[in-house]
């Protein structure tokens, strides 16, 4: 039995969803009649909910409902020509295969991110994907961390840890009481998850690496 589990985040951390996620912004933007952001305005809230994203780029919040549906249906349809793993990313999956359980706790819906780990060829690594609909409160709240570990037999007995590239994954982790390590190939401030205390890592191949070597 391993006794392990390893819970990565997805958008900069194992993959890049740039591409299509900024393309299903500005054409949600538009089509509502609001000017696109840039590009590095954009980079900055993901990770974040879409309805921050908006939130962060002005939109009222009488209309962030319309503007994530359109989102949705545009992501949807370019989110798999739109994304790519991350350099190192397939090796750190099957490292932490090797020796833990492994999970995925994104903001990102959760049927989206299954179905694009799987167009991307590492979707059964995984025993669990907890994404925005499965919770009440996303991260940085315990609760998405918490609902992945019920997908885990003796959960309580593992040691847990936590891989992202924002304060979001750190904050989560640290309010449900598991360990975390922080990436650097993402979106996330390097002084703002350096506040944390924990290992900071330049990709998720390095945490995984550094997670084998302390247990």
């Amino acid at each position: 039995m391993k006794k392990v589990i390893i819970l990565f985040d997805l958008d900069g951390t194992l993959i890049d969803s740039t591409k299509a996620i900024y393309a299903s912004f500005c054409e949600a933007m538009e089509a509502f009649g609001y000017p696109k952001p840039s590009l590095d305005s954009l980079k900055m809230t993901i990770g974040h909910t879409l309805e921050d994203m908006f939130l962060a780029h002005k939109i009222p919040e009488d209309r962030l409902g319309e503007l994530v549906q359109r989102y949705r249906i545009s992501y949807r349809d370019k989110m798999e020509a739109g994304t790519t793993l991350l350099p190192n990313a397939a090796e750190a999956i099957a490292l932490a295969a090797s020796f833990a359980h492994l999970g995925v706790v994104t903001t990102k819906r959760g049927d989206y991110s299954a179905r694009l780990l799987h167009s991307l060829g590492v979707g059964e690594y995984f025993k669990c994907v907890v994404g925005i609909e499965s919770v009440a409160k996303p991260k940085p709240d315990s609760e998405p961390i918490l609902k992945a570990l019920e997908s885990f037999k003796h959960a309580s007995e593992a040691h847990t840890y936590m891989i992202g590239d924002t304060t979001l994954d750190l904050e989560s982790a640290k309010r449900a009481g598991i360990s975390a390590l922080g990436v650097l190939c993402g979106y996330g401030d390097k002084q703002a998850m350096s506040a944390y205390g924990v290992p900071m890592c330049a990709d998720a191949l390095e945490a995984v690496r550094e997670i084998a070597r302390s247990l």
